[in-house]
């Protein structure tokens, strides 16, 4: 049976209409490669990623910070109520073969961060600037960065 590699899309719970279709393409070409989108679960980024894998035909896992797994949107077809609130970043930043991060704020950095202590590959699209960030142009050039680190 053939296990399904998740990739962290992360980003803010609201966004910017160019930040919402980014994400959106970033999941539906997720899917398209038979990979599934982990991600924080809620609005903005996550509903845009969760929408466009969902469409595709993929796989979409929500790590909520409630207790409820009805606050995930629409998209979420696995949702994790973990009670942990922003501390669930850490288990979205390590269930993902890697991380692309679309805009976002602290909660976003929080993830990049220890997607990068762990040594994860993580793209960024008009998201934090830093040294070992790569800056996408697309959502496809970011879907192919992390991928790239993947091991077959």
């Amino acid at each position: 049976m053939n296990k399904i590699r998740l990739v962290a899309v992360v980003g803010g719970a609201e966004c910017s209409e160019q930040e919402a279709v980014w994400a959106e393409e970033v999941g539906r070409l997720l899917a398209e490669l038979g990979y599934g989108v982990v991600c924080g679960g809620r609005g903005g980024v996550m509903a845009a990623a969760c929408r466009g894998a969902a469409n595709a035909g993929g796989l979409t896992v929500g790590i909520l910070p409630g207790d409820n797994p009805d606050e995930a949107n629409e998209w979420v077809q696995v949702a994790i109520a973990t009670g942990l609130g922003e501390a669930r970043n850490a288990i979205v930043a390590r269930a993902g073969v890697g991380v692309i991060a679309v805009g976002g704020e602290y909660g976003t950095l929080s993830e990049i961060a220890l997607a990068l202590k762990w040594g994860k590959r993580v793209a960024g699209l008009g998201s934090w600037p830093l040294p070992d960030v790569f800056a996408a142009e697309s959502p496809a050039e970011a879907v192919r960065y992390v991928l790239s680190g993947v091991d077959l």
